[in-house]
């Protein structure tokens, strides 16, 4: 076993400042959706979709909680519908108090590492705008943790959408994961 193997069976991650990972919660949405439009990196969607993505998406999404229980970072997912064993990662944002620790890959591991225990996973999806270096050494680095291929392609171009200008999405497929992420 490897050691990003054996660090996929750590039943907790190491997390800096006493953060925990947990399940977002209805009551997390507001605060989601500051700190996604504080990132300044993000395309923000209403609040209401954050809300609903804390209700409908908790199983495929993580928070992490400083020790007040107050979120400072998250990965929201979801399996995707066709492919059921492909997380499509939507959003990944921590508060800028928190950044430049790993705290995004802490994360990022830990939603995977239960994903994979409760449904199954063997690929990794993603879209990220070209000049987003966070989020590329973000998942290019979790694919080399895990020993997994990444292949990318323009997903959306810019003429797709309609509501102004905005860079085309790239998609990063990632995988076939490790055995222990298709439990």
């Amino acid at each position: 076993m490897t050691a990003a193997q054996a660090d996929l069976h750590t039943s907790r991650p190491e997390i800096p400042d006493g953060l925990r990972i947990d399940r977002p919660v209805v009551a997390d949405g507001a605060e989601l959706w500051r700190i996604a439009k504080d990132s300044g990196k993000l395309d923000l969607n209403s609040s209401y979709s954050y809300l609903l993505w804390c209700r409908d998406f908790a199983g495929t999404s993580v928070v992490a909680r400083a020790a007040d229980g107050r979120p400072v970072g998250f990965v929201t997912g979801y399996l995707r519908p066709d492919s059921p064993r492909t997380l499509l990662v939507w959003q990944v944002a921590v508060d800028s108090a928190h950044r430049g620790r790993g705290l995004a890959a802490r994360l990022l591991d830990a939603l995977t590492r239960r994903v994979a225990a409760e449904q199954g996973l063997t690929r990794v999806e993603t879209t990220i705008t070209p000049g987003n270096t966070a989020s590329e050494r973000l998942f290019e680095s979790f694919a080399a943790r895990h020993g997994a291929r990444v292949e990318r392609e323009v997903l959306f171009g810019a003429d797709h959408f309609p509501d102004g200008p905005h860079d085309p999405e790239v998609l990063y497929r990632i995988g076939p994961l490790p055995a222990v992420h298709s439990a």
